[in-house]
Formats: structure tokens, sequence, C-alpha cells
């Protein structure tokens, strides 16, 4: 693992008063103005910039006036459980009589507004369907809908194919024409803004005349919880978003059962960050359409009662513990598969398929793989009817979906459809072409890439000063997010005594250190370590890229290490 300087601009940018610390931080993410850091609702883009989004209301107030049957259409992970939530709520906020939501189980149907599903949708006698997090590449099942006599409006996220759905209007932010600046909503947040929209034309309208004016800011929690599980870059309007969604849960505001989950978690409200939406709330909500079916993960959010909502939470962590066994036992398949190849040998993009793989757990794998071998990694599972379906997790500087792209066009009947983003991706083929497309795939990645863009690259903020190792700074940089993708949080890296160390759980290394010249000793956790080198105590000194974070024990709080890699000095 190589741990290199994160780029600085030539001069740093005016950001107000701040510490030179935090100043330094938030220009090495690109923040160029105090205006940037500015996270009150009123920063946000117009929703007015995104295309399509009159012809939406249109459909939408003509619906609510003529109290049409209306039916929403997710997604089954946690990006289209929050979307599909909060169409629900919303709407029903906004005055709609009848809204009711279907999401495809994922080994039954697959992905999307499918034909199929448009014959399960029409046995609720809907007369508006609308796709969260899905739709912009559902041509057929926009067809078959508008067959079937419905309005279609489409609400989606992700990258179009090269023919767009004839659906009666279409609200995604990277449409060829779409002029929005942010192009990295999630699916939650793009059915947010269709929701800030319609309020704004019934406003017009004189709806609110006699009677209050609904809050959609309600569902702030949703749309945080769903932009960062779903990992989409956290530009400055999607990180007044996640901010606005965290307070609302800081404040002890949130839905029902997005509290039971972290109660569930063992995690406290009041001090939740955007770390704890990604990695404890979220693959909890995940597991409900990894395992099984999304519809409790829905239902656990929809609930106002906070009883039934801890009962589904429960349910919900259950399946997770279940998702964690499987993907390990997956995990230590896919590393005998790959332990007696060279690294020489080793592709540059890896595919890995046993037929004994679960479909809901691969993208998870593909992740972990990719994290181990620091290259482009699809795992494949056995779909039935003689097809695989694989998912995709890329590194830095390659563009996976579009990489797809390539490997279709030059072969046109390796792959039956594709889809996804710069870092995740999903396809089915054939099972006789895997060999032929983990070929084509590993070509088209050393084309693109060379052997050094495939080492592992920690980019570190700097050292901290003895000084610096402080409450007060470790608060600072908790709040001074929210951080996530392509804004990450600050990582320090330096030289340390290792004074203890031990195991604690099965793989996670619990330390403490003295400063580089031994005046401060420190509390530090290194979570998934080597135990073929840990703990070792012939290790005296150790070089950390770490987080600064806070430990809380019986209301105590002291500083802590979160270490992302520790190696003997």
């Amino acid at each position: 693992m190589r741990i290199d300087p994160r780029p600085l601009p030539a001069t740093l940018p005016f950001l107000g008063e701040l510490p030179p610390l935090l100043t330094r931080l938030y220009a090495a993410r690109g923040v160029q103005s105090e205006a940037e850091l500015d996270k009150s609702l009123a920063r946000l883009i117009p929703f007015q910039q995104l295309k399509g989004i009159d012809a939406a209301v249109d459909l939408l107030v003509a619906a609510l006036e003529q109290r049409q049957r209306i039916l929403i259409v997710g997604d089954f992970d946690a990006d289209g459980a929050t979307a599909s939530t909060v169409g629900v709520l919303g709407l029903r906020l906004l005055g709609a009589a009848h809204v009711d939501y279907l999401v495809p189980n994922r080994f039954e149907y697959g992905y999307g507004l499918t034909p199929e599903i448009v014959e399960v949708a029409m046995t609720r006698e809907p007369q508006l369907l609308i796709t969260v997090d899905n739709g912009i590449s559902s041509v057929e099942g926009v067809a078959a809908a508008k067959r079937h006599g419905l309005k279609v409006l489409i609400t989606d996220h992700h990258l179009p194919g090269d023919e767009l759905p004839q659906a009666d209007a279409l609200v995604n932010p990277n449409q060829p024409g779409c002029e929005f600046p942010s192009k990295a909503l999630a699916g939650v947040g793009v059915i947010f803004y269709v929701l800030m929209a319609l309020r704004a034309r019934l406003r017009s309208l004189g709806w609110y005349e006699s009677k209050p004016q609904p809050n959609i800011g309600e569902l702030l929690d949703l749309v945080a919880l769903g932009s960062v599980a779903d990992v989409v870059p956290l530009d400055a309007n999607n990180r007044i978003l996640v901010h606005q969604g965290l307070e609302r849960i800081r404040a002890g505001r949130a839905r029902p059962g997005i509290k039971a989950i972290l109660e569930v978690a063992k995690r406290e409200a009041s001090r939740i960050t955007s770390t704890d939406l990604g990695f404890i709330v979220g693959p909890r909500l995940n597991a409900a359409g990894r395992l099984d079916d999304m519809s409790l993960g829905i239902e656990c959010l929809l609930t106002h009662d906070p009883a039934l909502a801890r009962e589904m939470a429960a349910q919900l962590d259950g399946m997770n513990q279940d998702r964690k066994s499987i993907e390990q036992g997956m995990q230590r398949e896919a590393l005998a598969q790959l332990k007696d190849l060279p690294v020489e040998s080793m592709p540059f993009g890896l595919c890995l398929f046993d037929p004994e793989w679960h479909q809901g757990v691969i993208g998870i794998l593909a992740s972990r793989m990719k994290e181990r071998y620091f290259r482009p990694t699809i795992a494949f599972a056995d779909a039935g009817d003689g097809l695989l379906k694989g998912s995709g997790r890329s590194v830095q500087g390659f563009h996976i979906r579009d990489a797809l792209s390539v490997v279709a066009a030059q072969h046109p009947d390796l792959i039956a459809k594709y889809g996804g983003h710069a870092m995740a991706a999903g396809l089915t083929l054939p099972q006789e072409n895997f060999p032929l497309f983990a070929e084509a795939f590993d070509a088209e990645v050393r084309r693109q890439l060379r052997e050094e863009d495939l080492t592992g690259r920690l980019l570190s903020d700097g050292t901290l000063a003895v000084e610096e190792f402080h409450l007060e700074l470790a608060r600072a940089l908790r709040h001074a997010g929210p951080w996530g993708q392509h804004f990450p949080e600050p990582l320090f890296h330096g030289v340390f005594q290792l004074v203890e160390q031990r195991v604690v759980g099965e793989r996670h290394l619990k330390v403490v250190l003295k400063t580089e010249c031994g005046s401060v000793k420190l509390d530090g956790i290194a979570f998934g370590i080597d135990r073929d080198i840990w703990p070792n105590p012939t290790i005296k000194w150790v070089e950390l890229a770490y987080k600064l974070d806070l430990n809380e024990f019986r209301g105590n709080e002291t500083v802590q290490l979160m270490i992302a890699h520790i190696e003997p000095r």
C-alpha cells in the first residue's frame, strides 16, 4: 500500500475564518469558495434546471386532481428503498389519494421496469406509473406500460443507453440535454426534487390557501440515507441534502424505521455521522433486498408505529447477520480461486464465478475483492435459464459502465444487458460466454490502466502535530462534513510507537500508541487485519494511515485513531 499526499491547489482559497487545517482539508477536496460550505436548503440548485421537470409536474398535478391510482416502481437497494418511501410519503403529504409501491424481487424479475413487472403492476390497476432509481433503460417496459394505456413518469439517475424510453415525462440529471449542474443526485434525490417542484406548482395553484403547506423537509432523513448508501459523489448539492438529513436524525426527528435500525445497531442517533449511514444503517436495509424482498425494508421506513418499526428492524438485523455469513463463505471461495495465481499472471480485470454464489451478495463480494487486489472486479452468480448475473466494482480512473459499453460494441452478442455508473455496474450474459467475456473485460482494463494503477494507494492529508491530537479537533472534523464519496473523510499518516496490541472480535486489532516523540499516548483500532501478521509482540514501531475520531465509553469521550492502514517500521 502506497501513501501519497493529497494534492492541494497552488493557492488556498479564502473560506472565512476557518482554522488553517480545515481550510487545507476543504481546498484539497475542491472547495473554492466560502459559499460552498453553506449547507442551508436555500443553497440547493433550483429544481427548474432539471430537464423534464415541468412535464413531470403536469402529470402529477393531473393525477392529484383526478384522484388517480399512482404506483411507484422502485429498486431493491437502499437508494431504491428510500426513493420508494420518499415517493409514497411525499405524494401522500401533497394530497395524492391513492399511492402504492411495487419493488421487483431481484431473484424473480431482476432490475427495473421490465415488461414482466408491468404485468404484475397491472394487477394493482394503476393509472400512473412512476419509476424511482430505475427506468432510464426500460425501453421495453415503458412500451408495455403504454400499450396498457398507462401514463409513465421516469425518475432515475443512472446513465442512459443509446435509446431512451418513450415515457410521458423523464427526469434524470444524466439524460442528454439536461443542464442540471449536479449529475451526482441519487435516485432518492431525484424524486425529492420532483416533489419540491410539485409542491411549488400546487402552491401557485392555490392548494394551500386554506390549509397548511406540507413540509417535505420531513423526508430529508431518507434522502440522506439513500444518497450515502448509494455512494454517490458528495458534491456541494448532495452535501446539503445529507447534512440536512443528518441534522433531522441527530435532533430525534427521524422516521421510526431509521430510529429503530439505529437502536438495533446500538448507535446513538444524536451522534450519527454519514459514515454510520453508509456502514451501519445502509447494510441492514440492503440485506432485505439482497436475501429476500426489499418490501420489508420499505415497510420499515414507511411505518409510523415505533413498535412495528423495531420488530422489522430486528428482522433486518438478522438478515444482515445472515448476509455477512454468506459473504464470508463466498470470500473464502473467491480467494481460493486466486490463491495459486502469481501476481504477474493475475488479470487486470478480475471476473469471478461460482455456481453456488448468492445473487444478492455478489456486489459486496466484488467490492471486497476490488479492495484486496486493487483492480476492477466483476463477480457472477447463476441466474437460471443458462444466464449469469454479474455485479462489478471499479477503481479510480476506470469507468466500468463505459468499459462494458466498449466490450458490448466489440462483441455484439456477448452481453445480454448491462448498466450502471463509473464505479459500479451490473450485467447479464449467457453462461457459455463467461470465458470470452472475462478475456474481453481484462483486455479493456489493460487498454486503459497500467500496472502501477493497480497498486493500493491512499491519499493522506499530511501528519498531525503532537498538540493536534485533542478532542476539539476530533469533534471539528466529525462535524465538518458530511464526508463521503469524492469528499473523503480526512486521512492522516505518521509513525508511532506500538505500546500494546490485542485482537478483538475475530479480526480487529486494538492498539495503544505513543507519538513518535513519546509524549502523547493514544488508542487506536484497525478493522479486518491480517491474522498472519497481527498481533506480533516483536513489532515496536508502525506507520499508520488513520482518521482522527472520537470514542465514547460510559459518557466519557476520548480521542481514538481509526486505522485505515498499518505496517511495521
